[in-house]
């Protein structure tokens, strides 16, 4: 067992002394501040444009109007605060968890997995889009902060885990088998505990705060919640403690403790897989065969109930398909215009446009994906035409 910064770490935690290092030697000692390369690396997604741009990239809502309903940025941060949580518990680097939560959505286009849809037609014929791998070619292709290298030269851990944060990638598209080319990510293994952490911490993130979000916009009722086993036990409890509670605090409530109940589930269930795989150092994770933090067997379940319902009520309700079916629209109507007329894209991009297909079409959709949602609006009324949106939206 190390320290790190006074804090003892596990055996198999992420050891920033024994990184693999980066793409790009930075020689000097690094002397800005007391920092190790994983908390090297937080920072720099942190004061990176991509991630300043999640303030205003979709969440569930387009553009919403409220102030209240998430976006990519607070969903982002609502993910750190829980895997940092995990880490702490598990004795695990919280720098490198933080890290990869922070970046995790980096890669989303606007109109979220709408956006997603009308960019994997708009590169159909070259090689397809993927969020994921687009987090990467973010981050080691297209931030512009340094003058000797393209990217933000992260560490190979931080991208190793936002590679393979869940689970193994067998057959990599395009993008992500470029980086690999440069990197060597070691795709065929599973990714540290701290991303491993980073992916569950997705999935309470948004399965909790998205009920809030949900019942917020009125998109289904809480007595329609409560048939989901894992909420009306959740509020049975409550009852139980503080009776009597108005709506809005009951369903608060719920929320903390869902967050609670999976986050103490993922930390008995990962420790289980620790000592019955024998678990006793970072190699060891990554080759371990399965993930080992996770969900229990009988939370998975309950968890995939109330995603589930979620999907049903809220991903797919009419009006949230109405917006996603204008953002599609937004962005494949933006990609026809840019590739019938290049000279529409701004000097920045158009002076780097490659001369032909693929690059040339994947130039674009990189241009196009990394758009807010109002940026991507705003021209599409400019180079397209009149865009009517729905109120509230």
């Amino acid at each position: 067992m190390s320290e790190l910064w006074g804090r003892a770490l596990a055996p198999y935690a992420a050891d920033p002394a024994a990184s693999r290092g980066r793409l790009h030697p930075e020689p000097g000692g690094e002397t800005r501040g007391p920092r190790d390369a994983f908390q090297r690396d937080r920072d720099r997604i942190i004061h990176s444009v991509a991630f300043r741009r999640l303030r205003g990239k979709t969440q569930v809502f387009v553009a919403p109007d409220g102030d209240h309903f998430r976006v990519r940025l607070t969903h982002s941060l609502e993910v750190t605060q829980i895997g940092r949580t995990l880490a702490r518990a598990l004795e695990l680097n919280e720098d490198l968890t933080e890290a990869l939560c922070l970046a995790h959505d980096i890669g989303h286009p606007p109109f979220g997995h709408a956006g997603e849809e009308a960019l994997q037609a708009t590169l159909a014929d070259h090689g397809g889009f993927d969020h994921n791998a687009q987090t990467l070619r973010m981050l080691t292709r297209l931030e512009r902060r340094y003058p000797r290298w393209r990217g933000l030269n992260l560490s190979w851990e931080t991208l190793e885990g936002l590679a393979k944060h869940n689970g193994p990638v067998i057959e990599p598209g395009w993008a992500l088998a470029d980086i690999d080319a440069d990197h060597g990510l070691a795709l065929d293994s599973h990714a540290s505990l701290e991303a491993q952490i980073a992916a569950v911490g997705d999935d309470i993130a948004y399965d909790n705060h998205d009920i809030d979000d949900g019942l917020r916009a009125e998109l289904f009722t809480f007595e329609a919640l409560r048939e989901v086993p894992l909420v009306s036990e959740a509020a049975e409890r409550i009852a139980g403690r503080l009776p009597d509670l108005a709506p809005p605090l009951l369903i608060a409530e719920i929320v903390r403790e869902q967050i609670g109940l999976m986050v103490n589930d993922v930390l008995d269930e990962t420790r289980r897989r620790l000592a019955e795989d024998d678990v006793l150092s970072a190699t060891d994770v990554r080759s371990a065969g399965r993930q080992i933090a996770a969900f229990s067997p009988e939370m998975a379940a309950r968890e995939r109930a109330l995603k589930d319902f979620l999907y049903a009520h809220m991903y797919e309700h009419p009006r949230v398909a109405e917006i996603g079916a204008i953002g599609q629209q937004v962005v494949a109507r933006l990609a026809e215009a840019y590739r019938a007329d290049p000279s529409l894209l701004p000097p920045e991009w158009r002076d780097e446009l490659p001369d032909a297909d693929p690059w040339r079409v994947r130039h674009i959709a990189d241009f196009i994906a990394g758009m807010t949602d109002r940026y991507a609006i705003a021209r599409y009324r400019e180079i397209v035409g009149k865009l009517e949106m729905p109120e509230g939206f």
